[in-house]
């Protein structure tokens, strides 16, 4: 099967940026599209961005204009760049990678924005 590691997620102030990666291993071939999704404490989780195998991007309203989503096809790897961070950024970030029509999850990573 797929399996999907992120990695780039920590502690970091309000205004700050960080960069989460999402390693695609396993019986990866190619992907179609990947999102990343996050989730907050009691909240339920929320589609956040999608970059499509023609490398369309869609963005939610929350952080249209701060995030960019981008994938390296070589590497089987998918980027969020998260800049001017909020508090209200705060959450897991899960990515997520279709393959044949079949979605897999990655365990997440989470970000916290804080002074």
């Amino acid at each position: 099967q797929v399996q999907l590691v992120e990695s780039g997620g920590g502690l970091v102030q309000p205004g700050g940026s960080l960069r989460l990666s999402c390693a695609a291993s396993g019986s990866i071939v190619s992907m179609n599209s990947a999102s990343w999704y996050r989730q907050a404490p009691g909240n339920e989780r929320e589609w956040v961005a999608t970059i499509t195998r023609g490398d369309s991007t869609n963005y939610a309203g929350s952080v249209t204009g701060r995030f960019t989503i981008s994938r390296d096809n070589a590497k089987n790897t998918v980027y969020l760049q998260m800049n001017s961070l909020k508090a209200e950024d705060t959450a897991v970030y899960y990515c997520k990678v279709v393959q044949y029509g079949v979605g897999y999850w990655g365990k997440g990573t989470l970000v916290t924005v804080s002074s």
